[in-house]
């Protein structure tokens, strides 16, 4: 089940809001929890037990972590906690590609390539996976004790607006909210807003971007030119973006329905005017989770140049393999950590000189030039599409389809627009506004309406399309 589906928005939501709302509040979290399974048993159910046992399994293993006072028992717990958990994503997402290489090396070696039965991905296992990691880390650090019960934990893993693809909700800063949280009208209304502005990007910008990017990203590469490539790159750009920041927009207006906060995802990263400013910009939780969890613990900034540089680009392989099992992915991790190795060498200072709007436009192409490597199914296909980029080779069929060349215009207009004077009171009214007048509540009122209303009926007319993040 898919945010973006008739199902999800017609029967699921409108259901489980009458419901949570209609009962006590000692109730609450319960209906939360039985809708999570649901939800996600609706999408997995062959892997709802293993969730459920990964789950059970950690909360006794952290509450032991709390009560024991010797230090070398807590640390051989935190080892086999984080070792478990993280032994099961690998099992899952890197399974199949070990295999696949260790294979292709046998069959270079003349050997018989050894025999492998798929393994199935659980949706949503890095997403939940790295909530667990917090969740163990914080109470082994004291940043915050454990939950009292365990389906409180269960909750804080399985809640279905954000498990599936995000934001990376981190234990401590969502743990209180968990026991007790108030619920004010206007965060219930202002979660609506933004969960219509969420699903309006992913159905009517997203979706649009989808069609025409996999028009040319799914065609035969040899007979792609020059115009069509920048075409497909363009589109895909857009895509994953107002796919992946929609998919955040509704999760966190979900979760101010009932009363939580979740972390901001973007920041208007296109605006960017440096690879490091995209990363603290782009997909935040995760950049702030890799910086906590990992880039600080080797040594972050406080060691030598060489050494910092290494950090980075360590830091930037196992996210891009985080993304995804496959090369292209990892190469696109590299590709973005050679690039943050330059700014910490010379290219922020370079970028400074020529001026904020050059510097954009050139993180702009260097992001997109990167989320071809994210988009191709194979490394190969990748640098051959790349090449095509540029070998300037003209187009007898550059025809973009008629819903791309209205949407294109809207995609940058909404992913540019704090570049406008204008610009940023609009994100504010809409993000970080926490109060709104009458005439304002009616205004926005409309606007849900409206945008619920296209989107739905987009979702009625098109064919399904699911959240680019759903994959990880």
């Amino acid at each position: 089940m898919v945010f973006s589906s008739t199902l999800f928005l017609l029967y699921f939501l409108p259901i489980f809001l009458i419901v949570y709302n209609l009962v006590p509040k000692k109730f609450k979290n319960y209906i939360i929890l039985i809708s999570s399974l649901l939800f996600y048993a609706w999408g997995a159910p062959k892997f709802i037990f293993v969730v459920i046992l990964s789950i059970i399994f950690t909360f006794y293993l952290v509450r032991t972590i709390n009560n024991s006072s010797n230090i070398k028992k807590r640390r051989i717990l935190l080892f086999i906690g984080v070792l478990i958990n993280i032994g099961l994503l690998a099992y899952f997402k890197y399974a199949n590609f070990f295999v696949e290489n260790v294979n292709f090396l046998f069959s270079k070696m003349g050997y018989e390539p050894a025999k492998w039965i798929e393994v199935a991905l659980p949706i949503g296992i890095s997403f939940f996976t790295f909530q667990t990691i917090t969740y163990i880390l914080d109470v082994y650090r004291k940043v915050h004790s454990p939950l009292d019960k365990l389906t409180d934990y269960m909750l804080y893993i399985m809640a279905f607006p954000q498990m599936i693809a995000g934001p990376i909700v981190r234990f401590n800063t969502i743990a209180d909210q968990i026991i007790k949280r108030d619920e004010v009208i206007d965060d219930k209304l202002a979660g609506f807003y933004r969960f219509s502005i969420g699903l309006a990007k992913k159905v009517l910008i997203a979706n649009v971007m989808a069609a025409q990017a996999d028009q040319i990203f799914n065609g035969n590469i040899l007979d792609l030119s020059t115009p069509n490539a920048w075409l497909g790159m363009v589109a895909y750009t857009f895509q994953i973006y107002f796919d992946f920041a929609g998919y955040s927009d509704m999760a966190i207006g979900l979760g101010k329905m009932m009363g939580f906060t979740f972390p901001e995802n973007f920041d208007m990263p296109y605006t960017s005017k440096s690879i490091s400013e995209f990363w603290r910009r782009w997909h935040m939780t995760l950049g702030n989770f890799m910086k906590d969890y990992l880039y600080i613990p080797l040594g972050g900034n406080k060691v030598s140049k060489r050494r910092m540089y290494f950090n980075l680009w360590v830091v930037f392989l196992i996210s891009g393999l985080w993304h995804g099992a496959s090369w292209n992915f990892v190469i696109w991790g590299a590709y973005h950590g050679l690039f943050l190795v330059l700014d910490k060498m010379f290219l922020i200072k370079f970028l400074n000189k020529i001026g904020g709007f050059f510097s954009t436009i050139f993180t702009f192409i260097i992001v997109m030039i990167g989320w071809v490597l994210f988009r191709s199914e194979t490394l190969e296909f990748a640098l051959q599409y790349i090449k095509k980029l540029f070998t300037f080779t003209l187009a007898n069929d550059f025809y973009p389809r008629p819903d791309f060349s209205i949407m294109i215009f809207v995609s940058i207009l909404f992913a540019f627009i704090t570049s406008l004077k204008f610009g940023n009171k609009i994100k504010d009214f809409f993000f970080n506004k926490n109060t709104y007048s009458i005439k304002q509540h009616i205004l926005l009122t409309l606007m849900t309406i409206v945008l619920l209303f296209l989107s739905v009926s987009f979702i009625v007319s098109s064919d399904f399309n699911p959240f680019i993040y759903y994959r990880f």
